[in-house]
């Protein structure tokens, strides 16, 4: 067969080189067997620490709850193709004729009566490495593999007869099952980690089942998988480290005033609510990305709430006791830290839908104190709320609770294993390649130390907020009952900046546009580019990204973006103008706690110490 080589890389015209097989050619038996021995023994160990737990009774697996769950809804696609023979001849038929013409194509190549195609551009990031196109057994198994995700997934798009929820749950579970069943994800089936096993002679799975059972050893028996170096970050080391103090403390949250860099102050302080399902350093990762220390340095005195990392103690602390012990509690400590009643809050992702309904019931209450809102991707209407209304329904939550009542809290890795299965192809499957099939330690990087910084739900507060937030929708239609009161968004009069980013996928862009009409004052939509984290956490001399505003506010989000203008960087300096141009009297900076509260530790406090 002729190899006459082309220039780009070893190709030829025949479209396969042999020689390019030389990588995958196992060079020395006895050392591959003797690391492919020594690796099942590390997997036998991870397999161990994985047993003894489940054997003690010291943890009752509830793998098999979802797996019911995604079986019966699987079960409702598959129903409707096979209640008709013709139907399912045809979607087999279709799945054939496409998997035939890739197989037609993969002979042609190997035989060398095909010449290699132009090589295409990379759509996806997983088959990134060259062989996934120059090698025609990768190249078919790729092609292969997107065909059949493409065909199940269009099976849910074109089944008659589902409800929107059961139709939403069978489309996120089927991306669940195709992102796991990449070929990516298996030692053979990926070029990458087929090479490195044959250059390493199997060291890489030595290393990677070792990874493996250290890191079920971690998780106490379930898979804690390292998404970085942890040994690299401390809170108060080298993140959280904006200097400050705590200075008031209660069941739920402690509060943390920042010391002022400037020598005038807003005479309005800023008080932050923070969610209290991620902890409130990811707005303090370090100096460099710090939102609350570039608000410091913009004259704001600067308050935060630090929850508590709940257990079984909290586990009646509802969202009254949260607004209660937690924001009301905060905005009495800004007024006895500074003396001022009126302030400027802002609250991020849950945080900022707790903080709307407090507003909602402190218009009902007379009380005045917030004098303008900032939510950062905050849903307060969640009709269009994404992929996590997958796992709330009657049943799931139901379950939920029943757990949840066992221990009085939601484990944070659940409500964390929940966030990486939005994007199980970018913060699941990646690592496992990495760490356990290529034996390699993942880089460090702050803000996956932060991802994996997990915090429990209290029982009573997370159960509340799935029923009357993403099961019934009840803030944003004036139903929420909270302290004897009917709460209505449209009693909230005070200014509010509402920002969305446009790749979240945990508040959906367009969710937090339709509940910018609930409120009752003017609101500022403002859309940031990247997703829930970045498009926040976005330092103006960091130069990246850009914003959308707009004066027009049409009833769809697609017609806004329409009309909205972009602007290159950050939104924070837009944010800042928007907040001085509410209120710009400034006053002699404060200390930490002024003259009425002293100091009970240094920020960052010991709350968000607590690990789970």
């Amino acid at each position: 067969m002729a190899t006459d080589k082309a220039e780009n890389g070893g190709n030829t015209t025949s479209g396969f080189d042999p020689q390019s097989m030389e990588a995958y050619v196992v060079k020395d038996p006895q050392a591959m067997a003797l690391n492919m021995a020594r690796a099942m023994e590390n997997l036998g160990k991870a397999a161990s620490v994985w047993i003894a737990p489940r054997e003690k009774g010291e943890l009752v697996d509830p793998v098999s709850e979802p797996l019911v769950e995604m079986v019966k809804t699987m079960n409702r696609v598959a129903e409707y193709w096979m209640a008709d023979p013709k139907r399912t001849v045809e979607a087999q038929a279709h799945l054939m004729n496409s998997l035939f013409g890739v197989w037609m194509k993969s002979l042609s190549r190997l035989s060398g009566t095909d010449a290699a195609a132009a090589p295409e551009p990379v759509k996806d990031k997983r088959f990134a490495d060259a062989d996934w196109q120059r090698n025609p057994f990768f190249d078919f198994l790729r092609q292969a593999y997107l065909i059949i995700s493409d065909w199940a997934e269009k099976l849910v798009d074109n089944t008659e007869g589902l409800d929107e929820h059961t139709r939403h749950k069978a489309g996120f579970y089927v991306k669940q099952l195709t992102a796991a069943l990449s070929p990516q994800n298996f030692l053979f089936t990926n070029p990458q980690t087929f090479r490195e096993t044959v250059s390493t002679h199997g060291a890489n799975l030595v290393k990677g089942m070792q990874m493996l059972a250290e890191d079920i050893a971690a998780g106490k028996g379930d898979l804690k998988m390292r998404q970085t170096d942890e040994s690299k970050f401390a809170v108060g080391r080298n993140m959280a480290v904006t200097p400050g103090k705590v200075v008031a403390q209660s069941d739920v949250c402690e509060v943390i005033q920042y010391e002022p860099t400037t020598k005038k102050v807003l005479k309005r302080p800023l008080l932050i609510c923070p969610p209290w399902i991620n902890k409130f350093y990811i707005l303090d990762l370090n100096p460099q990305k710090s939102f609350i220390k570039w608000c410091v340095d913009q004259g704001h005195t600067v308050f935060v709430i630090s929850w508590v990392n709940p257990d079984e103690r909290h586990a009646e602390k509802d969202w009254l006791a949260y607004i209660r012990e937690g924001v009301d509690f905060a905005l009495d400590t800004v007024e006895k830290a500074t003396g001022e009643r009126e302030v400027n809050a802002i609250g991020y992702c849950v945080g900022g839908t707790l903080l709307s309904a407090a507003m909602a019931l402190h218009a009902q209450e007379g009380n005045k104190r917030i004098a303008s809102a900032t939510l950062f991707t905050t849903q307060v209407d969640f009709t269009y709320a994404g992929d996590l209304k997958v796992f709330v329904d009657e049943e799931q939550v139901t379950g939920l609770e029943e757990r949840m009542r066992r221990q009085g809290y939601l484990d944070g890795s659940k409500m964390a294993t929940a966030f990486n299965m939005l994007r199980s192809s970018e913060l699941i499957w990646p690592y496992f390649v990495n760490n356990y099939l290529k034996g390699q330690d993942p880089n460090a990087f702050d803000l996956l130390y932060w991802n994996a910084d997990s915090t429990r739900m209290a029982a009573a507060n997370h159960s509340y907020y799935l029923r009357n937030c993403y099961l019934y929708n009840n803030l944003s239609q004036g139903r929420m009952q909270l302290d004897g009161k009917t709460l209505s968004l449209k009693d909230v009069k005070v200014p509010i900046y509402n920002l969305a980013t446009r790749e979240d996928h945990i508040a959906p862009a367009k969710s937090v546009y339709l509940g910018s009409a609930s409120f009752g004052g003017p609101v500022t939509f403002v859309l940031s580019g990247s997703g829930h984290i970045a498009g926040v956490v976005n330092p103006p001399d960091k130069q990246k990204y850009q914003f959308w505003t707009s004066e027009k506010r049409p009833a769809d989000y697609e017609d806004w973006l329409v009309s909205a203008s972009e602007t290159a960087g950050s939104w924070w300096p837009h944010w800042q103008a928007w907040i001085e141009k509410l209120d710009n009297e400034r006053v002699d900076a404060r200390k930490p706690g002024g003259d009425a509260l002293n100091a009970i530790a240094d920020a960052p406090g010991s709350y968000v110490l607590a690990r789970v």
